[in-house]
């Protein structure tokens, strides 16, 4: 008996802001990339709450592949009339943020009550 496809995030409704949080430590593989990035694109399809902020606290390591995904998820969200956050981001994962000046782009906040 199969339960299907395991969700790479899990999602939560806090004051009317879906907080996403990831299952993975390591977001590397393209299959894995591929699931985060449509589980992510269906949340702003199907959601009628536009506020969602990402909680990267579980995550130790993305690839640059995963800033691709986020970039294109923040255009969707800003389409809607939506707010994207990053929160709980580890100081390793945030230097290619700042590298390519994504943390000028997102709004990132150290804990997820901000």
């Amino acid at each position: 008996m199969s339960l299907g496809p395991r969700s790479r995030l899990r999602k939560e409704n806090v004051d009317g802001v879906i907080v996403v949080s990831f299952t993975d430590t390591k977001i590397v593989a393209e299959d894995q990339i591929q699931e985060v990035g449509e589980e992510l694109y269906a949340l702003v399809e199907d959601s009628t709450k536009k506020k969602i902020l990402l909680n990267f606290g579980n995550v130790q390591y993305c690839s640059s592949t995963v800033l691709g995904k986020l970039v294109s998820l923040k255009r969707r969200v800003d389409a809607a009339k939506g707010k994207l956050k990053l929160c709980c981001i580890h100081p390793d994962l945030l230097v290619p943020f700042k590298l390519t000046g994504l943390d000028k782009v997102f709004e990132i906040h150290a804990e997820e009550q901000a």
